[in-house]
């Protein structure tokens, strides 16, 4: 017996963007995926957003209402809506050819996903592909509510019963609704990564995450410390240090910062060493939680979980996996009694080198 795909429903929140949406539409529209239904809510355009989006008939929903922005305008397309899974591409953004049909088969893969999202593109105001989103990566909760938001929203597909269950996006937030909206699904369940080009997100001086300036770093500010319950979370100082509305002298003293904030802060670079101390999350669910690495020598691993005493191991060189239970949000500190100073041939020689990662998943 054949099952059917499921209705996927896409929104476009639209507020006169008349001469990119015809682009945007075109990306929706010429997806490979056979259960497509797509939404325009439209602000109230007065340019010629409108005529451009009657152009295409019964092919799409366009509804023009006045609304309190962006998120309440996604919202209400998510509520109109009747697919079993949901995405939003913004009105001056894009799909790519086979997004849906990759991210349907990564859900269906994966049963335990809220979520997928995959590799995208960075496009200019004419829409000429700048370069590869640099910082999309497999799916690290502790780096998404502790650091940065390495998921581009321009691939994120997720499951209505996980939006129904984590919540719509939160219409006080402006700037990082979607950030707000990822870590709330990833503390309840795993989001996963796909290697697929799935969205192109465009860079101009006037688009919306251009503009934020102070405004912007104070709602990531608050955003973060509400979900870490930390008075001044390391994003919040990577974002303000990042930002190119600084001045050239101070951006000159803060980029090493950030730079070193950014591969630090967590214990875990990215060629796999760990350092001294590894913070993990890992989202709730029914297995026990085995860390697998490798130890160059001999290694104390001391594991916490969520403030509590979770494993001790005295550890040989060589291969090894420490199972913890914790059904739960499970949040690690694993400190380990040895490292060492990188190579002398290695360009950074401030690293501190304890062990190798081989993951931390539930079995």
């Amino acid at each position: 017996m054949l099952v059917e795909a499921p209705l996927v429903t896409i929104v476009t929140p639209s507020l006169n963007q008349g001469r990119f949406i015809r682009a945007t539409i075109e990306s929706v529209l010429s997806q490979d995926y056979p259960r497509v239904e797509y939404i325009v809510m439209d602000g109230g355009s007065t340019d010629e957003t409108a005529a451009v989006a009657s152009g295409y008939g019964s092919r799409l929903t366009f509804i023009s209402e006045p609304d309190r922005g962006q998120s309440d305008a996604i919202n209400k397309g998510f509520r109109r809506g009747r697919g079993e899974v949901v995405a939003w591409i913004n009105s001056d953004d894009l799909l790519l050819e086979g997004a849906v049909s990759a991210a349907v088969e990564g859900l269906a893969r994966d049963p335990a996903a809220a979520a997928v999202y995959g590799e995208g593109n960075r496009i200019d105001e004419s829409g000429r592909v700048l370069g590869r989103f640099p910082y999309t990566e497999p799916f690290n909760l502790w780096k998404l509510v502790h650091l940065y938001d390495y998921v581009l929203q321009q691939s994120l597909f997720i499951r209505r019963g996980a939006l129904d269950e984590a919540g719509y996006l939160d219409e006080d937030l402006h700037y990082t609704m979607d950030w707000d909206l990822l870590i709330r699904l990833g503390k309840r369940w795993p989001l996963r990564y796909i290697p697929h080009s799935m969205g192109a997100i465009r860079e101009y001086a006037a688009a919306k995450s251009f503009r934020g300036g102070r405004e912007r770093l104070i709602e990531i500010r608050d955003m973060l410390r509400r979900h870490t319950d930390l008075r001044n979370p390391p994003g919040a100082r990577l974002y303000k240090w990042e930002s190119g509305s600084a001045p050239l002298p101070v951006r000159m003293i803060t980029g090493p910062r950030a730079k070193r904030l950014r591969e630090e802060s967590q214990g875990l670079y990215r060629d796999g060493w760990v350092g001294p101390k590894l913070h993990y999350m890992v989202p709730p669910g029914a297995g026990a939680i085995t860390v697998r690495g490798l130890c160059p020598v001999a290694q104390k691993l001391a594991i916490t979980c969520n403030g509590r005493t979770g494993a001790i191991r005295e550890l040989a060189p060589g291969f090894f996996e420490i199972n913890v239970e914790e059904p739960g949000l499970a949040d690690l500190e694993i400190d380990a009694s040895n490292w060492a100073p990188p190579a002398s041939n290695e360009p950074d020689s401030s690293r501190r080198l304890a062990w190798v990662f081989r993951g931390i998943e539930r079995q």
